[in-house]
């Protein structure tokens, strides 16, 4: 079995990675810039049991994309699961960023799981998944958000198209939605009020704690089951009930 996961090496993209290495799976852990992470989510890959493999690659442009999936496919012939979970932070009013900033924000926080799934699809085969991680920022107006929110509002419809275009090929398409979690992405988000954010969204929380990246990753493990083929398409939400 194999899985790559874009971001990787942090936040929510590391759980995920690491709950699949359990099973002494092959994880390709992508990454942008941070060597030191990465270094320490490939040892606790490894630490799980899985067969870490990192790839530094920016998959906001088709080049890093296609570097990504040819060192995926020099070490595999198949890919199970392909994670998206790779963002570019862009914190402030939508009206207030820099057009190329926000460009690059919009590639690699939703357009980018479409050239993704084209190059991993000489991999991806009858019981593999795609999956994009949304947030609450993509169904809700937060203020600050609209970088990330946009964005993630149009990966959501994304995989709603790439769930019929794969449907023949026997992949399904699913985005997972976890509630606030203490992430990098979070903290570069809100950068003087994520502690109060963060505190606040994990009080008022139905189930009486704050999600974590763990519950992400055991959804995305559940969801990953060959065996609910019959779910594709849609947008799975892991908030303890918080957004109800």
């Amino acid at each position: 079995m194999a899985i790559c996961v874009t971001g990787g090496s942090s936040g929510i993209g590391r759980s995920i990675a690491e709950r699949f290495a359990r099973s002494g799976t092959d994880v390709f852990i992508n990454y942008h810039s941070n060597d030191e992470a990465a270094a320490e989510a490939l040892e606790a890959v490894e630490a799980a049991g899985g067969r870490g493999h990192l790839v530094k690659a920016d998959v906001g442009t088709p080049e890093g994309v296609r570097e990504l999936f040819g060192a995926v496919a020099a070490r595999v012939d198949r890919l199970d699961q392909l994670v998206h979970c790779a963002a570019k932070a862009l914190t402030g009013p939508l009206l207030e960023a820099e057009p190329e900033e926000l460009d690059e924000a919009i590639a690699v926080n939703g357009l980018a799981l479409v050239n993704l799934t084209r190059e991993a699809l000489p991999l991806l085969g009858k019981g593999s998944t795609v999956f994009y991680v949304s947030s609450r920022g993509a169904r809700y107006v937060i203020p600050n958000y609209g970088s990330l929110g946009t964005a993630k509002a149009l990966g959501e419809h994304i995989v709603r198209y790439l769930a019929k275009e794969l449907a023949p090929r026997g992949v399904r398409a699913i985005t997972v939605s976890p509630g606030a979690i203490d992430t990098a992405a979070f903290r570069a988000m809100f950068p003087d009020t994520w502690e109060e954010r963060l505190a606040a969204a994990n009080a008022a929380n139905p189930i009486g704690r704050g999600v974590t990246g763990e519950d992400c990753a055991a959804l995305v493990e559940l969801l990953a089951n060959p065996e609910l083929e019959m779910v594709t398409g849609q947008t799975v939400v892991a908030d303890g009930g918080s957004s109800l």
